[in-house]
């Protein structure tokens, strides 16, 4: 078994340490029948619903403060 990946039975079993790995690693994939079955992710920021509207919204505020440069140039 890789470290990353443990069985439902080890994680029902051990959840401590499958939130242990969690959180050093960011993520534990949960496998039945020697199959991936799930993955356990460590949420770092809370969880908020957004609205597509707002996600664009979002989107397009990251993509500005990454290439400001470039748009400035464009702009001349």
């Amino acid at each position: 078994m890789k470290k990353d990946t443990i069985t439902i039975t080890d994680m029902k079993n051990n959840l401590p340490s499958v939130l242990e790995i969690v959180d050093k690693k960011g993520r534990i994939v949960i496998s039945e029948n020697n199959q991936a079955k799930y993955v356990l992710t460590k949420v770092d920021e809370p969880f908020i619903e957004l609205t597509d509207n707002e996600m664009l919204e979002v989107v397009a505020k990251r993509i500005l403060n990454e290439h400001i440069k470039a748009f400035k140039e464009l702009a001349k």
